[in-house]
């Protein structure tokens, strides 16, 4: 038998394991439960994705004291670039300079790394890895798992961070909204000609969008961009099978003369694209968070900050709790929990499986409207503000943590 402990997290991904580190902040114990090897998901060619890290995130990393690990793999991103089809009538989104980026953007790999070398520092965190859940149970006084190697973790609250997913959700019967999108994002590392000058750029096409996210130069001082192009299910293997100078030249159309020539593709993989919601975020001792609860189109870069708002708005609501001498798994804590994250969640959600539907309307005269509004909100800086403020993820009732 183990000790209990205030969380028993099963999922120790990006937003599992920040939960975890940021509980621990607070003075919350939590056992951290994941099937998954550390070194694989650490290794060097693993995971070729990238994230976008807004700056309400990287407060929260910086609060829970991840962020000066992070830091030397951060590129910031100094500005959006927003065009359809690369035809005239670009949006750009760029702070003034007292505003700080928009964002950094990071290797995933770099993200686990810094998370898990925090996590093995911690005495709060008991990290069981390589190991799966074979029974959960929720009870008026407790929760627990039994883990396939015999052992029994006990804790106050249950949490579910498996991702889209989550075994734990749907052992608890919760109803969830979902639908396909029959697209594949397809990832892959570009290196480059010319300098991307810290420029995100998102090219809407009506097959899906077309997106170049900047990174760090590599040893070798090259410029490079982290590509995620989104294809249609019944094109994504053709894709895939490419040769890499094949893949190189239909880049390279997309792209148009922005980054000059594309001089090396590495590795490419994808993902199946698809949207989901859930009707509710909590049970009796359980919580939902990141992809568990809500999964969007990767359009606005925006579904792992999300996932980063419910650690924060959840560690808020039990430390407070606890500090009045509630137990974590208090329904009256639950309940806040899921009131304060369940309607902001569902607007991001709505809001970026409208755009993906905008501009994935063919033809010219949709392009032409397309435009014609992007050139209204260019002309318009309140607004420009406005679209900037949703990006860095300050707007709204944020938590502590993920505050300056």
């Amino acid at each position: 038998m183990s000790e209990t402990r205030d969380l028993l997290i099963i999922g120790g991904g990006l937003v599992g394991m920040t939960l975890a580190l940021a509980a621990a902040r607070k003075g919350i114990s939590s056992h951290v439960v994941d099937r998954a090897d550390p070194a694989e998901l650490t290794a060097e060619g693993f995971d070729g994705r990238a994230s976008a890290i807004s700056t309400a995130s990287w407060n929260l990393f910086t609060n829970i004291g991840v962020a000066e690990r992070l830091e030397p793999f951060a590129c910031p991103i100094a500005s959006i670039a927003v065009s359809d089809q690369m035809r005239p009538g670009r949006l750009d989104f760029t702070p003034e300079p007292h505003e700080g980026s928009l964002g950094r953007m990071f290797a995933n790999r770099m993200l686990r790394l810094a998370l898990f070398e925090a996590a093995r520092d911690e005495p709060l965190i008991t990290w069981n890895s390589k190991v799966d859940v074979i029974a959960r149970e929720r009870g008026e006084f407790g929760v627990s798992a039994t883990l396939a190697d015999g052992r029994k973790l006990d804790a106050r609250l249950m949490i579910a961070a498996e991702g889209r997913r989550s075994p734990t959700r749907e052992e608890a019967g919760i109803v969830v909204a979902k639908w396909d999108y029959t697209h594949r994002a397809i990832i892959a590392g570009l290196t480059h000609e010319l300098p991307h000058e810290n420029v995100a750029w998102e090219i809407f096409y009506a097959a899906g969008p077309f997106a170049l996210l900047p990174m760090l130069e590599d040893e070798a001082g090259r410029h490079r961009s982290a590509l995620v192009w989104t294809v249609s299910e019944s094109e994504a293997a053709g894709v895939l099978k490419l040769s890499d100078r094949a893949f190189q030249a239909e880049v390279e159309k997309r792209m148009g003369d922005i980054f000059g020539a594309v001089t090396s593709v590495m590795p490419r993989s994808s993902y199946p694209l698809g949207f989901h919601h859930t009707a509710r975020i909590t049970a009796p001792r359980l919580a939902l968070v990141g992809d568990a609860a809500h999964g969007i189109h990767p359009i606005a870069g925006q579904g792992l900050n999300l996932g980063l708002r419910d650690v924060g708005a959840l560690v808020e609501v039990l430390a407070e709790g606890m500090r009045l001498g509630l137990e974590p798994g208090d329904a009256q804590l639950l309940g806040r929990y899921e009131k304060w994250r369940g309607l902001d969640a569902f607007s991001v959600a709505l809001a970026t499986d409208g755009l993906t539907r905008i501009f994935g309307i063919p033809g010219k005269a949709a392009s032409a409207v397309r435009r014609l509004g992007m050139a209204g909100i260019q002309r318009t800086p309140a607004l420009k503000h406005w679209f900037m403020d949703e990006a860095r993820g300050v707007t709204g009732d944020l938590p502590q943590l993920l505050q300056a």
